[in-house]
Formats: C-alpha cells, sequence, structure tokens
C-alpha cells in the first residue's frame, strides 16, 4: 500500500499515524493511519482512485474547524486539501479561490482588491472548500450570496456547477448529499471602497472577539439554528451554560460553543454533546442538531 502512496505523492507529503490533534481547531483527534497533503487535482484524483482499489476508506479535511475526530483516530487516508492548493487569482470582479485557501486569506485578497462582500466570512476559521460545502455563513453573509460556480471531482470526473445549481441551504449545499471533492471556487464580489470594507472587516473582527470564546480551542458553534429559535439561547435558557464533562465546556461567554477548556477527548465532548441535546430536549421540546462532523469511530 505504502509503495503504491508513494508513486502517486512524494514522501514528505505522507505522514503515518500522524496525530490530528494537530490538524483540528478543537486540538482533539487520535492518529490518522495516512495524513497525505495533495498538490493539485491529479493526485487527488489518483488517490481516491486507489482508495477504491485498496479498500481503504478516505476522508477529506481542509482546516479541521468543523470536526471532532475520535480519540481512537483514522484507520484510513486523511486528504488534507490545504496551503498546497490555495491558490487565488482575479478577473475582474470575480477571485477563484482553491479549494485549500481559507476564508481569511481570501477576505484579505478581496480587501487588497477593493471588493466587497466577503468581509462578514473573514473570521470563519475554514478553508474554501468546507465553507463551500456546508455554506458557511456569519453576520447575516453566507457563502451562497457570493459563490458564482464551484469545480469539484466526483466519479472521476471534473464537473462545475453554477452558485443557483448547488442547492445552498442553511448550513448545506448539494455537496452534503453527493460523494465529490471540492477543488475551487469562484466568488462573484462588488467594487467597493477599501477604507469602508476595511472598516466593516475590523468591526465584524471585534464582534467576535467580544462575544465569542476565540482564546480556546472549539469547532466553532456547536449546533445548527433550529428553526424560530437559537441555539445558543436554549442552551443558555436551561442553565446549561459552564456545564462540563472532562475538559470540554460549555463556554461561560458564549452557550452555543462547546470548547476544550484543557485536556478534552473527543469521547468528552461527544458526552458533553449529548447531555446538551437531552436537556434542551427535556426542556423545550427542540432537538438541536451538531453543526460538528464526526469523524472516525
Amino acid at each position: 500500500m505504502l509503495d503504491k502512496l508513494y508513486e502517486i505523492i512524494p514522501e514528505e507529503r505522507v505522514l503515518l499515524n500522524e496525530s490530528m490533534s494537530e490538524h483540528t481547531t478543537f486540538r482533539i483527534g487520535g492518529p490518522a493511519k495516512y495524513f497525505i497533503s495533495p498538490a493539485n487535482e491529479k493526485e487527488i484524483s489518483s488517490l481516491l482512485d486507489l482508495s477504491g482499489e485498496e479498500g481503504i476508506p478516505y476522508y477529506i479535511i481542509g482546516n479541521g474547524s468543523n470536526i471532532l475526530v475520535s480519540d481512537n483516530g483514522i484507520d484510513g487516508l486523511v486528504i488534507s486539501i490545504g496551503e498546497n492548493m490555495s491558490a487565488l487569482s482575479l478577473n475582474g470582479d470575480i477571485i477563484t479561490a482553491g479549494a485549500g485557501a481559507r476564508l481569511s486569506k481570501t477576505a484579505a485578497f478581496a480587501l487588497n482588491n477593493s471588493l466587497t462582500g466577503f468581509e462578514h466570512l473573514a473570521g470563519i476559521p475554514g478553508t474554501v472548500g468546507g465553507a463551500v460545502y456546508m455554506n458557511a455563513g456569519a453576520y447575516g453573509t453566507e457563502i451562497a450570496d457570493v459563490c458564482e460556480s464551484v469545480r469539484f471531482l466526483e466519479n472521476g470526473e471534473i464537473k462545475e456547477l453554477s452558485g443557483k445549481d448547488l442547492n445552498f441551504a442553511y448550513r448545506k449545499s448539494v455537496f452534503s448529499d453527493i460523494n465529490a471533492v471540492i477543488l475551487s471556487a469562484r466568488f462573484k464580489l462588488k467594487k467597493g471602497d477599501y477604507d469602508e470594507i476595511k472598516n466593516e472587516m475590523e468591526l465584524t473582527s471585534a464582534k467576535r472577539r467580544a462575544k465569542q470564546p476565540l482564546e480556546y480551542p472549539s469547532a466553532g458553534s456547536a449546533f445548527k439554528r433550529p428553526d424560530g429559535y437559537f441555539a445558543a439561547r436554549l442552551i443558555e435558557d436551561c442553565g446549561l451554560k459552564g456545564v462540563s464533562v472532562g475538559g470540554a465546556e460549555v463556554s461561560e461567554k458564549h452557550s452555543g460553543f462547546i470548547i476544550n477548556k484543557g485536556g478534552a477527548t473527543a469521547a468528552d465532548i461527544k458526552e458533553l454533546i449529548g447531555k446538551v441535546r437531552a436537556e434542551v430536549e427535556k426542556k423545550t421540546g427542540v432537538l438541536l442538531e451538531p453543526e460538528i462532523r464526526f469523524i472516525g469511530d
């Protein structure tokens, strides 16, 4: 298996038994049997082919900002689409971004070109690929608002869909329902004033720092917003702020976040998520849906 892997990816970009705690914003997770950083679409396609031939599961990750990896790790291929596939380019008012480009980097690129529309997405700690996959959003802006089109790999074929055909909805897209790998996205923005864009980005950043527990590892919002409610308000009203299991805690600063207060395990996080869901459902009748994706056993 390893020999075949090295035929596709140079040895220095293949890590064996790599701790996933180094690659998730929770700073939690056991070892990945193979952790691979592809540099282009051909390498990704070849890795998927190898996965099928060898019967080894694969997992696509970006910045690891919306996932919880099992303490036992991942017995398969982790394909990390990051810096090696993060190129940004501009054509008029359209930015083309590789799936591995961080949203913060993309927003800075938009600012430097005096393009508005990406300001509120700048602080989301994820990559373009992950943001498109889940239609990430903040402060009234979603990826769906600016996405012109997406290139992706499906069944060995590179395809492209326009934004209107991506079935964007709250925290989901067409990619939630198909087996595909996002390669790049095009974002249509508008010409704006550099100073106004910069000021809006700074205001949004200040709001995040004031309201969110950015000083602790987390995966961002732990739960999706239920229809007609706010998850954080429900959790707080149920008296769950500050509740903990091991090193995992419902943030005192923002009850929509579950944080790694120090030494938390994936089991701690999962148990606390279960505890919060059960208590909120018992007291309000609302069953919260996790926004975090669970990987591994």
